[in-house]
């Protein structure tokens, strides 16, 4: 079972880290960026307040959250004895933030300059995102 546990934590957290790494960190540095690749919402379909939290997310990620999950996910698989508690936090954050971000594509459906044109997307990928999340969290609690 550790085994299977194991590669269920870092299989996908790797995955995941790559992916932020190259859709979502850039637009940290440049919006625009994203949304030329795709991984962003341009501001003619969100507003400009729509452009504001979702940049503040692909900072928040550049910063803090993805060197903390690589760091956790490189302590996990290494056995160190602080793995579990920076992936611990790592994790809370990827179950929160799908959260968050689902609980805002919800609220602001249909108010003035919201337009999200993959709407379905979200609501697809991020209960995956966030269920993969509980589940390792919970892994990493029982097994370590």
């Amino acid at each position: 079972m550790a085994d299977i546990a194991f590669w269920i934590v870092q299989g996908p957290g790797w995955l995941l880290a790559l992916y932020l790494a190259i859709a979502q960190m850039p637009s940290a540095f440049r919006y625009e960026i994203g949304v030329r690749m795709g991984t962003q919402e341009p501001a003619e379909r969100i507003t400009p307040v729509g452009v504001a939290l979702f940049w503040g997310f692909a900072l928040a990620d550049l910063v803090v959250y993805v060197p903390l999950l690589v760091a956790g996910l490189i302590g996990h698989a290494t056995a160190a004895g602080w793995a579990g508690l920076v992936l611990g936090a790592a994790l809370g954050i990827t179950l929160y933030w799908p959260i968050q971000c689902l609980a805002t594509v919800y609220k602001a459906r249909g108010a003035p300059g919201w337009q999200l044109p993959k709407e379905r997307d979200y609501w697809i990928v991020l209960p995956i995102i966030a269920g993969w999340a509980a589940l390792a969290l919970g892994l990493l609690l029982l097994i370590g």
